[in-house]
């Protein structure tokens, strides 16, 4: 399975959501990674064919998306940022109703639904009803439903959004076990949700992939490196205005500040292992000069 994308643009009453985007996936696991208002909505709608590029061509295996329609849409599963649901369906009902919607003759989508309610955790959970669920409970049977049709092709758009550290865990696992398969492309801000998952980082910027590679080639990638040293509290903001700030923490007699320099920024600097999200701060925090929130 080959997805590519050459000059993908997407422009939004003359703004570019996406601007020339070029880009080969095979199987494995993609993490799009970026700031909210980055494009990475838009670039998932548009691989899930919701809408259509203003320029430039997508295709599968060769093949242009569009003209391939429901042959195409038929090796995909999708989850968006907010999926919709009848609030007075019963778990298991969702599922099997979206299964009849994706064309799964009710015996297959019945063993697919029970399947899946185990992987996702949600079978104690299978006959309450949609509008009962905790927001993280909602989330897993969106991931579910994404998974019905069991897709060559998995677009999870910011997928562990309300999840909690174990549901997040279980996601990762579930990502893992499914990813030798097919191609896996999800998109978040939170670096942990692909820091161990991800075979291939995709950092978007204004519209552009402004950096692609593994984890350590990313990390490589900075020239900068990561210093962390005590100060008193009264130079937090000084130091905010000098450097990147990836951390502050508080001690009784002042604090322990994480900064990303090439040089040591402080004589008594300890310097320590540059982190995924370091880079993510490289790439995407404010500029120096300006207030860095805290990490």
């Amino acid at each position: 399975m080959e997805i590519e994308m050459k000059n993908v643009t997407r422009e939004f009453q003359g703004i570019r959501a996406v601007d020339r985007v070029n880009l080969v996936m095979t199987n494995g696991v993609y993490g799009l990674l970026g700031v909210n208002g980055a494009g990475k909505t838009t670039l998932m709608r548009m691989l899930c064919t919701l809408i259509r590029p203003s320029s430039g061509t997508i295709t599968c295996s060769g093949r242009d998306i569009f003209e391939m329609d429901g042959a195409y849409r038929k090796l995909l599963g999708y989850l968006p940022q907010d999926f919709g649901f009848y609030p007075d369906f019963t778990v298991q009902d969702y599922l099997m109703y979206i299964a009849s919607i994706k064309g799964i003759r009710p015996a297959v989508a019945k063993k697919r639904v029970s399947e899946l309610l185990r992987r996702v955790g949600l079978t104690q959970a299978k006959n309450k009803k949609m509008k009962k669920l905790s927001g993280g409970m909602k989330r897993r049977a969106g991931i579910a439903q994404a998974m019905l049709n069991d897709p060559k092709i998995l677009i999870l758009d910011e997928p562990t959004a309300g999840l909690d550290p174990n549901e997040r865990i279980r996601f990762r696992n579930l990502i893992s076990e499914l990813s030798s398969e097919r191609l896996v492309l999800l998109s978040t801000h939170i670096v942990a949700d692909i820091e161990y998952i991800a075979n291939e980082v995709l950092l978007m910027k204004d519209g552009q992939i402004v950096r692609r590679g593994t984890q350590e080639q990313l990390l490589s990638s900075v020239p900068v490196r990561a210093w962390s040293f005590a100060a008193g509290r009264d130079e937090i903001a000084g130091w905010q205005k000098r450097y990147p700030v990836s951390n502050i923490k508080t001690f009784p007699n002042g604090v322990k500040i994480r900064v990303l320099s090439e040089q040591a920024p402080h004589p008594d600097a300890i310097e320590e292992a540059v982190t995924l999200e370091d880079v993510f701060l490289y790439w995407f925090g404010e500029k120096a000069g300006e207030h860095y929130d805290v990490l």
